[in-house]
């Protein structure tokens, strides 16, 4: 099997079994016309998930249903969804992905078969927080869950314990040891910073990331945190724990923390309208929301959560069970609000943080230098002028009002700003919050 990224066309790594040609979304999935397999043989899944775990699941499928042969096309999330909001969804049979926001879009769109599941075994739920869609559109395959990555040693040699919650990454102690993903470039990080933006509230969240960020290193790649924490270069990491986990299962010495009023997020997987074999295609799904099929998934080069919660008996050591956790473990990330995000995430985080970081470094150690020489030599009007520096240094130009307004979330569901005056307007609006900080925190000296 080739996996073909149809955007580029690019071939991943081959795998042991049949060759899936991607065609542009245009065109269809062309493939589905060819005479080289009947219909009724051929099922083809749309994912993004990794080969190490789509080749598991399409041998273990076919050993219980021989008579049909998986076919997997690879797209990210974008082009994923545009080619299942074509007619009969390109010829798609099936959507399997890691992709929080494209499945609400496309149940909207019609583009989805309803299917029945046991909610006895999956409860579609986690504590407070629904994970499936109510009308069995769409169901949870998995959960991720979200935290920091950390090399303990790292951290024990420079007398510093591993972080409790996203604020405590905002410490001075931590400066320089962090790592953290850019949201325009790393799929998974505008889901993690709007974790923290719901938690937090949207004013302070911003406020905790640029805080965050002015003691970190940006990294624009998915696997870089863990991979920056595991070689040593960082000593905590942002990111998703089955990156972590898998980490650990190839021997690494890093551990991977849940902070408080974290969550864990769902993949799904969906049977589309236009699919000639539902029969299938339900096999399939069927099979993958199994006790079998969602134990295939903690193996350890996968390291995932099962979205079933009786498929954790005799589960790995690393594995955390999320069902298992106390209540208010973590946070009830609102999805519907969330998943209208992450364009509005990536534009603001690329205005006040990825393109002025350095300015951001400078300040946030202005602010935490005065605040250390007042803790040492209190100053009233210091403080004040201090308290004040800080609150501007997190200044976001988008109020929580806005934030949670759908219409003008989906102005930015491109990840992009394509209104060259209000991107001028915003640049303007932070660049002058953050001269009136440093002017705040320079005027603060003589008051020491």
């Amino acid at each position: 099997m080739y996996r073909l990224n149809i955007t580029n066309r690019i071939a991943l790594r081959p795998s042991r079994r049949s060759i899936v040609a991607a065609i542009p979304s245009a065109l269809g999935v062309a493939l589905l016309g060819r005479p080289a397999l009947a219909a009724d043989e051929r099922l083809v899944v749309v994912t993004s998930f990794p080969e190490e775990l789509t080749t598991r699941y399409e041998s273990e499928f076919e050993k219980l249903h021989p008579g049909v042969h998986v076919q997997f096309v690879w797209k990210q999330s974008r082009d994923a969804l545009a080619l299942l909001s074509e007619k009969d969804q390109g010829g798609a049979d099936v959507y399997w992905a890691p992709a929080l926001g494209n499945f609400p879009i496309l149940r909207d769109r019609g583009a989805f078969r309803k299917f029945s599941v046991d909610r006895a075994v999956l409860p579609g739920r986690l504590g407070g927080q629904i994970l499936s869609d109510p009308n069995g559109l769409f169901e949870a395959y998995d959960v991720a869950g979200y935290g920091i990555v950390v090399d303990p040693a790292a951290l024990s040699r420079s007398g510093l314990k591993a972080p409790k919650s996203w604020s405590d990454l905002a410490s001075p102690a931590y400066a320089g040891r962090i790592v953290m993903p850019i949201p325009a470039k790393v799929g998974f990080s505008p889901a993690l910073y709007d974790i923290i933006l719901q938690s937090e509230s949207w004013e302070r969240g911003w406020a905790l990331l640029a805080e965050i960020a002015g003691g970190a290193e940006l990294l624009g790649s998915g696997a870089g945190p863990t991979a920056t924490v595991k070689e040593g270069r960082a000593a905590l990491g942002l990111t998703i724990d089955f990156f972590a986990f898998n980490a650990l299962a190839n021997g690494e010495k890093v551990a991977f923390v849940y902070p408080e009023k974290t969550a864990f997020l769902p993949a799904h997987i969906a049977i589309t309208a236009g699919t000639r074999r539902f029969e299938a295609a339900e096999a399939f799904v069927d099979f993958a929301l199994s006790t079998k099929g969602q134990k295939l998934m903690m193996e350890a080069d996968s390291s995932r959560h099962p979205a079933r919660p009786d498929a954790y008996a005799g589960k790995p050591a690393a594995v955390v069970d999320p069902f298992a956790l106390p209540p208010g473990s973590f946070y009830p990330y609102d999805a519907e609000i969330g998943r209208r995000r992450p364009g509005v995430v990536s534009v603001l985080f690329d205005l006040a943080i990825t393109e002025r970081h350095a300015e951001t470094q400078r300040l946030w150690r202005a602010i935490h230098a005065a605040e250390a020489r007042l803790a040492a030599a209190p100053d009233a009007a210091g403080s004040a002028a201090v308290a004040r520096a800080r609150k501007l240094a997190g200044f976001t130009p988008v109020s929580e009002a806005q934030a949670n307004d759908s219409a003008f979330l989906d102005r930015f569901s491109n990840r992009k700003l394509e209104d060259g005056d209000l991107a001028a307007r915003w640049r303007a609006d932070i660049s002058s919050a953050r001269a009136e900080a440093l002017s705040l925190v320079a005027s603060a000296e003589p008051h020491l």
